[in-house]
């Protein structure tokens, strides 16, 4: 089993810490994987076995109709005495009340409760004032760069020899742990995405015009990285012969970002110093699941180099924001606590490099700035704005 370092640190912060901690992210990122990380290391750290509690609430594992007192009497029944039990609780989404049973060992027992969930009920926006401010989220993204060359460490090639491998084949565990040709590869990633959309999203909501939800999907996927408007889906829907509603669209994004298939980037004006509600940006929780529907195509490596760049920043802690300054775009603001770094992502240089960094020089501030590229031999700093190459940037521990 290979670690991954950043999910266990940040729990090792929070063990014994009274609160429930909650690993949120898409099907299949490795959240089960980090929970028997978090066993093993328990049992290092001399935790009797029988004080690790792992429970898993998938559907294929128990009927529909569990409910919280259920989960809740499964577990104590198997708490033999008033020691420390550490309970790893996996897919609690699955449980109706599930935060209500989690709430009670936590109040009734000597519990340290870690859970795991791929959809929007593990989202603080939907979970109940049952856990209000007893609980830490701690999101959970397919494989960093980084992540991605300790699975491949036994290949011998360098980071800029996987580069390539890993902007195509994107970041999914089961995928980086195998030697899967890219057919192979995108056929297991849409079986991913087609398990989310019909556990987490069709099921859920009662989607009962699968095709009309399926082209907002894919509407969505070939315009990751560009500003739209729920407007413009229905112009290009309409384009098409069908009709939806603009509230319907609206519908249909929330759902997907609550499934951790997409997630909302909201502009930030530099001027204004204010978030903006509109001309926000999507991207894809991994660039494989564009590949999947889409084909691997060259010239889409610009869009999914900005994806990469805003999961890494997001990784490390930073709120990210697109930036508009004036009639500018900046690629990405990114902030942390009082930190601030401006970032351009482009795939070539130097015939766009006029634009970007001149866009980061418009910017009056001491904050870092940098302009991201997968061009060999673009490197350096100009009038201070750094240009790294994306291997670099995403290999650097912080910025």
């Amino acid at each position: 089993m290979i670690i991954r370092p950043h999910y266990m640190n940040a729990l090792k912060t929070y063990r014994d810490v009274p609160l429930v901690k909650i690993l949120a992210g898409v099907r299949r990122c490795g959240k089960s994987t980090i929970l028997e990380m978090l066993k093993g290391d328990f049992m290092k750290s001399g935790v009797p076995e029988d004080h690790v509690i792992c429970m898993r609430y998938t559907s294929e594992d128990f009927d529909d109709g569990m409910t919280d007192k259920d989960m809740y009497g499964g577990i104590k029944e198997k708490m033999k005495d008033g020691g420390r039990y550490y309970l790893l609780l996996d897919e609690v989404q699955e449980i109706t009340g599930w935060e209500k049973a989690v709430n009670s060992l936590l109040e009734n027992g000597n519990t340290d409760i870690y859970v795991t969930g791929s959809n929007s009920k593990l989202m603080s926006s939907e979970i109940s004032t049952y856990l209000s401010g007893r609980y830490v989220l701690i999101p959970v993204y397919t494989l960093s760069f980084s992540e991605y060359l300790d699975f491949k460490k036994a290949d011998g090639r360098t980071p800029k020899e996987l580069l390539p491998e890993y902007i195509r084949m994107g970041g999914f565990p089961i995928i980086a742990l195998s030697h899967f040709d890219e057919g192979s590869a995108y056929q297991i990633v849409e079986g991913i995405y087609h398990s989310v959309i019909t556990h987490d999203i069709t099921r859920r909501h009662n989607i009962t015009n699968f095709d009309l939800f399926n082209r907002v999907v894919k509407y969505v996927i070939e315009n990751v990285g560009k500003t739209f408007s729920a407007n413009a889906i229905v112009k290009f829907l309409k384009s098409q012969g069908r009709s939806l509603s603009v509230e319907s669209v609206y519908n249909y994004l929330e759902w997907l970002e609550k499934a951790f298939v997409i997630y909302r980037c909201q502009r930030y004006d530099l001027q204004g110093k204010a978030v903006l509600k509109i001309q926000e940006k999507f991207y894809l929780a991994d660039a494989s699941l564009k590949y999947c529907m889409m084909g691997f195509n060259p010239k889409s490596v610009a869009a999914m180099l900005e994806n990469i760049v805003y999961f890494e920043l997001r990784r490390k802690g930073y709120e990210v924001y697109i930036g508009k300054n004036e009639t500018k775009e900046i690629d990405f603001v990114a902030v942390r606590r009082d930190e601030r770094i401006y970032v351009q992502a482009c795939r070539n240089l130097p015939e766009e490099s006029d634009r970007e960094v001149a866009n980061l020089l418009e910017i009056r501030d001491h904050y870092p700035k940098y302009v991201v590229t997968l061009d060999e031999l673009a490197a350096g700093n100009i009038q201070g704005v750094r240009i790294v190459h994306l291997a670099d940037f995403l290999l650097r521990e912080d910025y």
